[in-house]
């Protein structure tokens, strides 16, 4: 008897912990989310985790980079990329429920140098001068980086271009090692976001593009991924970031809440979001 009841009981307290960790995943919500907005998002997610209970793991990097790692892993409950070119592939391609998409904040390109400006880099055609070191984004999977190319074919003759891409030290792997590579003094100056000298203010100073140099505005969005097995709790973490709260943090870190905002800071009226392709020549350094 004794030795039928110990089976018994382990298999009871395995069923405890199997629902235990069903329970448990369920309440835990998985985000993909592209690095351009990593320091509100990460205050979000505390906040949302403090007053939701929901514990919120959260996968930065170069959003076509984790793009690709969400569908690789078939997981995950959101995707959050740092421009509408990859929420439009992943739209395209099914991998998120469309009619879930919100739009976050907006951003706008700009350079960004060391603070104090050491190398007086006052614009774009700055960049191209002998002796610079400059950096971007890796075009083929940061939205970032494809912003500084569709900027760079538009503004620079082939001759430039040549320039600058000898004044080209690398590609960085995601907004973060954008900005990291400034505040580091990895590089002389970098294309980025404007936003980032309120990343590291000690460190990053950022020199707005001129009106004429900007293509386009960029657009954080979010959706709920098609993996998702938390569809309830990924909407709760949309309404909280869309919320008065949500909107209020992203606005601390000084980010454009609506696209007039952006205009202003630029001042010029351009388009908002779209997809741009990147020449198969800055698809490797």
């Amino acid at each position: 008897m004794v030795r039928a009841f110990i089976p018994r009981i382990l298999c009871v307290l395995l069923i405890s912990l199997l629902g235990s960790a069903t329970a448990s995943a369920k309440g835990r919500l998985l985000i993909y989310a592209g690095a351009a907005s990593k320091p509100p998002t990460d205050e979000a997610v505390r906040r949302f985790e403090e007053k939701t209970g929901i514990k919120t793991d959260v996968i930065f990097g170069g959003s076509g980079y984790v793009l690709a790692q969400m569908k690789l892993a078939r997981e995950g409950d959101l995707y959050f990329p740092g421009s509408s070119d990859y929420m439009d592939k992943a739209k395209r391609e099914g991998d998120v429920i469309a009619d879930t998409e919100r739009i976050i904040v907006y951003l706008v390109s700009a350079i960004n140098v060391q603070k104090g400006n050491p190398h007086r880099i006052r614009g774009l055609k700055d960049l191209i001068r002998p002796g610079i070191t400059v950096a971007i984004a890796n075009p083929e999977g940061v939205c970032v980086g494809a912003y500084a190319v569709e900027i760079i074919e538009n503004q620079f003759s082939p001759e430039e271009k040549q320039a600058f891409r000898k004044n080209l030290l690398n590609y960085t792997a995601s907004c973060e090692k954008t900005a990291t590579a400034i505040s580091l003094k990895q590089v002389d100056a970098v294309i980025g976001w404007g936003v980032f000298n309120h990343w590291d203010p000690d460190r990053i100073e950022t020199i707005p593009l001129k009106p004429s140099e900007i293509v386009r505005v960029g657009y954080i969005p979010i959706a709920i991924s098609r993996f998702t097995q938390n569809r309830k709790q990924a909407e709760s973490f949309i309404e909280f970031l869309t919320g008065e709260e949500g909107r209020a943090i992203f606005a601390r870190h000084h980010y454009f809440a609506h696209p007039e905002e952006a205009f202003s800071w630029l001042g010029a009226t351009k388009p908002v979001g779209g997809e741009y392709t990147v020449p198969r020549e800055w698809l490797q350094k």
